[in-house]
């Protein structure tokens, strides 16, 4: 019986959406109270049991190379001026046991490419993929609860949301079939289509248990508009030949990939925070 031990992270993009933020530091560094976004992902990994992680990397992302390194010089002040908590808190932004991969993505070629570039690392094992730009909140977390399903079924899944139906075009939509509580056996999938067209409101979000067979089916894929490699047509293809699932997961997802998503993320988080949640919740009321 096969587990989950490495999970890929996409980082290359560039994070147009939130210029001029975006213009010299990574999106995935962005915070939300006092934790970067891609900090968020890997510790949801660590929390499934994952001890690799596989960072799919482009220009201008060194900070979160930077981020998941020891810094000597950050520490030995903090330890020289007493600050115990604030070092503990930096010592721990990844555990010691956990293994760090960083792949450059040489050319902007879409989430089916960054996916594709990390085979050499994850070779013929089942991995997860996890997007920082989706952030979940779920307990126990999102790809823990995956992790699980996986056990049971061996197969790969993808983690989904109901949508409404006029939000179809922003999303990979399954088409699937009633199997248990939560889980559908998927027979398709389609890349952004119009409210009209889709063929369900089944959205995936950001989570993935992917077979290593896939990247047989990324290799093949053809480019599409941009000249991006689409890691929808992949999994379309891998469905033809193996059992795949689609799991509603139990917790909340920000689409923080968005302003207004990046927004909510800071509020709800913000109000779970112990060291604001009850001076930000009193703010927060004031405005009304």
């Amino acid at each position: 019986m096969k587990k989950i031990t490495k999970a890929v992270f996409p980082v290359a993009g560039m994070g147009s959406r939130f210029l001029p933020a975006t213009k010299a530091s990574p999106k995935e560094m962005m915070p939300i109270v006092d934790k970067p976004l891609i900090q968020y992902a890997v510790e949801e990994a660590v929390a499934a049991g994952i001890t690799d992680m596989v960072f799919i990397t482009g220009r201008n992302k060194r900070a979160i190379e930077d981020h998941f390194d020891k810094a000597y010089e950050l520490e030995a002040e903090l330890a020289m001026r007493g600050k115990d908590e604030l070092l503990r808190l930096v010592q721990e932004v990844i555990p010691a046991h956990i293994n760090c991969i960083y792949i450059r993505q040489t050319e902007p070629l879409g989430l089916g490419h960054a996916v594709l570039c990390a085979q050499p690392v994850v070779q013929d094992e089942p991995f997860a993929v996890i997007l920082a730009d989706d952030l979940t909140d779920g307990e126990p977390p999102i790809i823990k609860q995956m992790t699980e399903i996986f056990r049971q079924h061996q197969c790969s899944i993808l983690g989904v949301q109901n949508v409404p139906r006029e939000q179809t075009s922003q999303y990979g939509i399954v088409s699937s079939i009633p199997l248990d509580k939560d889980l559908e056996q998927v027979n398709g999938i389609v890349e952004k289509p119009e409210p009209q067209k889709a063929p369900s409101t089944l959205a995936v979000v950001g989570r993935y248990i992917l077979t290593p067979r896939i990247f047989h089916h990324l290799a093949k894929v053809q480019a599409g508009a941009g000249g991006e490699i689409q890691l929808t047509d992949g999994i379309a293809a891998l469905i033809q030949e193996e059992k795949m699932l689609a799991y509603r997961f139990k917790g909340t997802r920000y689409d923080c990939g968005c302003k207004l998503g990046y927004l909510k993320a800071m509020v709800a988080l913000g109000l779970k925070h112990p060291e604001v949640r009850e001076e930000f919740a009193v703010y927060l009321t004031s405005l009304k």
